[in-house]
């Protein structure tokens, strides 16, 4: 079984912007040191949910204070950004970083990054697919070119190829994983043989929907059964180590009511249309119901449960809920130290 951190650089009420940041890095230098297996960090555009605005940015930072742990994005977003600009990306942290690098990629939003970045609705209404075939040309062909509905130029080489020798041995480029929220994209995602990433909000019962439906499609298109079995989905959450359950509770739903009314209602839609935000309180409750709050047995009891139930053995931990430096870092440890030896 295998556990990382989940990133979002969250800022809190009261504070800047910079020292979200700050701990988004401090989060990734404590998970190595405790034993962590990953860090999984999240990008947002022009809304304190999330201050961190390039993922892969992000990530090559992360990369250069860390020696062991693997670092992914969760997700960049295809629906603004060109996908050999981000294939370009990847293949750099790949290759520099002797393959600790994971690129996973997502859909987006219906918000105002499609007008800003020029791209449009249309990008993420209908044109992941495309962008994501074209990502993954790049990331597998010496060169490429592009006749499509969104993209067209003529041939061009790969540079850097990942399919280069990398320290002596063979590369076979980043892990791509996609972020699914709907039957859509569990397909999308199936057809192409890409593991999924799914989201906090789900429940263990509605993962393992998304996972059976990722499987029928995945052999219904020709993938191995063994490639099938072995996917390697992540299942995301949050994490809160107390010595009760209350107190671990009680720590989160202090901090994330306000940041989550601040966060999520800054979220502005590209063409107007309405939408509906989540309960704040009732949202953080939600999520302490969930996951693995409260003391290490508990949490240790609850992820093998969990992953007995959906089939999925990765897991990637939003773990800054208490909003402050000194209490996420013993978070980390606690995970690390006290709950990870617990499911090895």
């Amino acid at each position: 079984m295998r556990v990382g951190a989940f990133v979002l650089a969250a800022q809190f009420p009261g504070q800047g912007q910079g020292e979200a940041l700050r701990r988004a890095v401090r989060i990734a230098e404590v998970a190595e040191q405790s034993g962590l297996d990953a860090v999984w960090l999240a990008e947002h555009h022009f809304i304190p949910y999330g201050v961190c605005p390039s993922a892969t940015t992000l990530a090559a930072l992360v990369l250069g204070r860390t020696h062991r742990i693997g670092v992914g994005t969760a997700v960049s977003v295809l629906s603004t950004t060109h996908p050999v600009a981000l294939g370009e990306q990847a293949a750099l942290l790949h290759l520099t970083t002797g393959g600790r690098f994971t690129l996973g990629v997502g859909r987006g939003g219906p918000w105002i990054d499609l007008e800003v970045f020029g791209t449009g609705l249309r990008a993420y209404e209908e044109g992941f697919p495309e962008s994501l075939d074209l990502l993954l040309r790049w990331l597998r062909e010496p060169e490429v070119g592009a006749d499509g509905e969104q993209f067209v130029f003529r041939e061009v080489p790969v540079v850097p190829r990942v399919d280069e020798f990398m320290d002596g041995v063979a590369a076979d480029g980043p892990p791509v994983i996609v972020a699914c929220v709907s039957p859509r994209s569990v397909r999308i995602a199936a057809e192409r043989g890409l593991p999924m990433l799914l989201g906090m909000h789900c429940g263990d019962e509605e993962k393992a929907d998304m996972v059976a439906l990722w499987r029928k499609t995945a052999l219904a298109a020709g993938h191995a059964p063994e490639m099938v079995v072995a996917a390697g989905h992540v299942s995301t959450g949050v994490a809160q180590i107390a010595d009760s359950r209350e107190d671990a509770a009680e720590c989160l739903l202090k901090a994330m009511p306000g940041w989550l009314r601040q966060g999520l209602d800054a979220y502005t839609t590209v063409d107007g249309r309405r939408r509906s935000m989540r309960d704040p309180r009732a949202y953080a409750e939600m999520l302490c119901a969930l996951h693995p709050v409260g003391p290490p047995r508990y949490c240790a009891d609850l992820l093998a449960a969990s992953a007995e139930r959906t089939g999925i053995d990765r897991f990637a931990f939003l773990v800054e809920g208490s909003g402050e430096l000194t209490g996420t870092e013993e978070n980390v440890r606690r995970l690390g130290e006290e709950v990870l030896p617990q499911l090895r």
